[in-house]
Parts: C-alpha cells; sequence; structure tokens
C-alpha cells in the first residue's frame, strides 16, 4: 500500500477499507510511517470525517496495537466506566467502589487531567502511596479479590493511541467525534470489559460544550462498542458549574470518602448513582430503580462500599488510613476566600475558566509532562442557585504558594454572575442516548 494515496483517498472523501486503515495505525505505531504523514491523515480525518465502518476499523486497529486483556477467568459481569472529563468529577473514585460492593465487577482504565479538566489517576495519587501503574497481574488480582481495581494506561494497552493523542495534542485534531471515539473504546475494549457505561459531559465546562455534539459523541461510541459485541449505555450529563464542592485532588478525595460514608453532596451523588443504576441494569443485577436504590442504599449504609475503597487502596499501596484520617493527604499551607461582590444569587459559572485557575494553581496540567500538585484546590461554598450577600465566602482557594494563591482567588470572582432573580435549575441529567440507526457519516 502507498501512504500517499491513502492519505489523497481520505483527503478526497473516499472511505477506506479496514485493510488500509490497520496499515496505517500499524506503520505509524512502528515508527514505519512518519509524523508528517500520519499528520496528514488525522488533518483529512478532521475535515472529511469518518463512516462508522472506518470509525470501527481505525479502533480495532488502535486496541490491537498492543494487548488485549483477557478477564474471562474472573467471574461475575466486568462493567467499566468513562467520563468524557469535567471539572470537580469525582465520580469514578465513587461510583467504582460502589458498584463494586454491589456485585458489578469494576476494571477501571483511567487518565491523567489535561487543559481544564481533571484526572482520576491524579486524584488517586493524591493518596500517600498508592499505585495506579500496575501490571496486568496486579490488575486483574485487585479486581478478582475487590470487586475492582484502577490504573492507567500501559505501554501495552493501546499504544497507538498514546502515540496518537500525542501527535493529535499537537496539530489541532484532538476534537474530532471518530478519533476521540476511537481513543476513548480502543483502551476501554482493550481492557477486557463485556459492557461499558458513558458520561458524556456538556455544557461550558465540557470538552464537548452542545448538547448536539454530546450526542453524537455518546451515539458513536455505543454504535462502535456494540458492534464489537459489548453492552453499551450513555447519558449526557451536565457540566455547566463544578461537580460537587471540591476543585482538587486531595480535596476531591476527602470528598469521594464523605460520599462513601452517606454525606455526599446531592449533585455528585445523583450523577454517581444514575451511572451505577446503568451499570447494575447492564450487569443484570437490578432490573427496576426501586431494586437499584435498595442496592446502592445497602452498599453505602452497611459500609461495604467503603470497605471495597480501602481494601483497593491498600491492595494497589496506599495508605488506607487516610479514609479515617484526611490530615494523612496532601494538605496546602494557604488558605484564600473570595467573598461575593454584592448580594442576589448566582445565575451562572464559567467553569471552563475555573478549570483553567486550579491549573494555574498547581492542581493540574497543561502539558503532559507538567507536576501536578495534589494539595492544592477550590472548596465552593456556594454554587449556581445559591442566594449570597455581599462579603459572604463564595470561594476558598487553597495554595501552596501565597502569591499565586491570592491572584487565583481575586481571579475567581469573575467566573461567577450575580442575578436578582433565583436561576432556574438545569436537569443534571441532560439526557439518555439510545444506539443510533447507522449514520452515513460522523462529522468533526
Amino acid at each position: 500500500m502507498n501512504v500517499y494515496e491513502l492519505v489523497k483517498a481520505k483527503r478526497d472523501g473516499r472511505e477506506l477499507a479496514a485493510e488500509e486503515i490497520r496499515y496505517l495505525v500499524s506503520g505509524f505505531n512502528l515508527g514505519t510511517i512518519p509524523d508528517y504523514q500520519f499528520s496528514s491523515f488525522l488533518m483529512a480525518v478532521f475535515f472529511r470525517g469518518m463512516t462508522f465502518r472506518e470509525t470501527t476499523a481505525l479502533t480495532m486497529a488502535m486496541m490491537n496495537s498492543g494487548r488485549v486483556f483477557d478477564l474471562s477467568g474472573i467471574p461475575g459481569p466486568k462493567i467499566d466506566k468513562h467520563s468524557t472529563g469535567g471539572v470537580g468529577d469525582k465520580v469514578s473514585l465513587v461510583l467504582a467502589p460502589l458498584a463494586a460492593a454491589c456485585g458489578v465487577k469494576v476494571p477501571m482504565v483511567s487518565g491523567r487531567g489535561l487543559g481544564h479538566t481533571g484526572g482520576t489517576l491524579d486524584k488517586l495519587e493524591a493518596i500517600p502511596g498508592l499505585r495506579t501503574n500496575l501490571s496486568f497481574a496486579r490488575f486483574r488480582q485487585g479486581l478478582n479479590r475487590n470487586g475492582f481495581a484502577m490504573m492507567g494506561q500501559t505501554k501495552e494497552l493501546a499504544p497507538a493511541d498514546k502515540k496518537m493523542y500525542a501527535l493529535r495534542d499537537v496539530t489541532a485534531t484532538v476534537d474530532s467525534v471518530p478519533l476521540i471515539c476511537a481513543s476513548i473504546m480502543a483502551k476501554k475494549l482493550a481492557a477486557g470489559i463485556d459492557g461499558l457505561v458513558l458520561d458524556v459531559k456538556t455544557g461550558n465546562g465540557a470538552f464537548m460544550t452542545s448538547r448536539t455534539d454530546a450526542r453524537e459523541l455518546a451515539r458513536t461510541m455505543i454504535a462502535v462498542g456494540k458492534g464489537m459485541g459489548k453492552k453499551m449505555s450513555a447519558l449526557v450529563t451536565d457540566m455547566n458549574q463544578p461537580l460537587g464542592r471540591a476543585v482538587g485532588n486531595s480535596l476531591e478525595v476527602i470528598e469521594a470518602i464523605e460520599a462513601l460514608k452517606g454525606r455526599g453532596e446531592p449533585d455528585l451523588m445523583e450523577v454517581t448513582v444514575t451511572l451505577v443504576a446503568e451499570m447494575l441494569m447492564m450487569a443484570k443485577l437490578a432490573t427496576t430503580p426501586q431494586g437499584v436504590c435498595e442496592l446502592v442504599g445497602r452498599a453505602i449504609g452497611s459500609g461495604s462500599a467503603l470497605k471495597c475503597f480501602r481494601a483497593m487502596v491498600k491492595a494497589q499501596g496506599g495508605d488506607p488510613r487516610v479514609l479515617d484520617d484526611y490530615a494523612r493527604l496532601p494538605m496546602a499551607r494557604h488558605r484564600f476566600t473570595l467573598g461575593a461582590p454584592g448580594t442576589g444569587f448566582i445565575q451562572a459559572m464559567d467553569t471552563q475558566r475555573i478549570g483553567v485557575l486550579a491549573v494555574e494553581l498547581g492542581a493540574g496540567r497543561m502539558r503532559q509532562d507538567d507536576t501536578v500538585d495534589p494539595a492544592v484546590g477550590f472548596w465552593f461554598r456556594k454554587k449556581v442557585g445559591d442566594r449570597v450577600a455581599r462579603g459572604d465566602v463564595v470561594v476558598e482557594v487553597l495554595a501552596n504558594d501565597p502569591k499565586t494563591g491570592k491572584r487565583i482567588a481575586g481571579e475567581l470572582g469573575g467566573c461567577f454572575l450575580l442575578g436578582a432573580k433565583k436561576p432556574r435549575a438545569n436537569p443534571l441529567i441532560v439526557e439518555r442516548v439510545g444506539a443510533p440507526g447507522e449514520a452515513k457519516r460522523n462529522r468533526r
């Protein structure tokens, strides 16, 4: 095959065959196709899109570029969950042990924060000693013994995806539905799952800011997963303000543990329990909302979900004492507050800007090699719909550098819009997305 001709064909809108896509992915992964040629292919995909068959072929080629885990020897349904990324989104830390306590096996391969969104691995690694760079044997052992295990992408798991994402990141081809779909699904399917529940975020703090784009991505991933024999479901959820009250790694770990102790923030618990319900019904462990509520209530009330989390922390080298003593987590040295500039109701929050300011504080990264400070972050005392009087504390900023902390506390003031009337609340669960009729083309 000729790389030039394949790039030209995609540029001109021709549908590529599965073997042609495999050739391109394999050649790029092995280094026989140079970056400049594969960049042209990615740009052609960005502008021309991909058919469903092409997207599926791309996903399979990326998945098969490395090892595909075999979890068939572990009894029970293996169901994972994936979020497209948000601000303050610590759902995975609550969902995985909660679902495991209800009987689902959760083999979770997670990512790190990049850009304005946080990452599950960064949150977990705020726990002293906890490792997420697990071998397959240790991952499998944790899953079998504790009901869930949480790890990052390894060198052997869909390695073509890691190379492709690094190239997409510097060629402005990240926000393409088929490329996003293939990147997510290749890693998840390589982890040996039976089914996947998707949490596709939409709103001003999400990568997919429009509901239409979020729905298109959800439908594409559902179709690809079902086409590869996996059980799939997706929810589009609201990301027009941070989820819960904490933004920052140690702070979000604390908030997640509090949720497992039965003291979760209402918005965090609504999204988490709704996603767990999808997992339980997919695993045929519950068939009605009442059945889900009973299982979830029992898992939290009995302490079994917290016990699952404690077992995972210990199994992956972390200090389980943090569950009882939060002072064992990294703590910031300085605290600043932002007072409300006037009286009224908070109408809206600029969630993307909040995420960017958290990165500037040190809680996240703009480049993959940036260092994350697990101690710093924000704690929101007030959110959309809350009434404030002039001077009321709206948010606390926890920082290790006092100059940066003071500056960011001031800049956060521009992230809140006040008004005289209480705003109408947005639904957290925007919609449940089903599989589409086979679309002819998935555009960017």
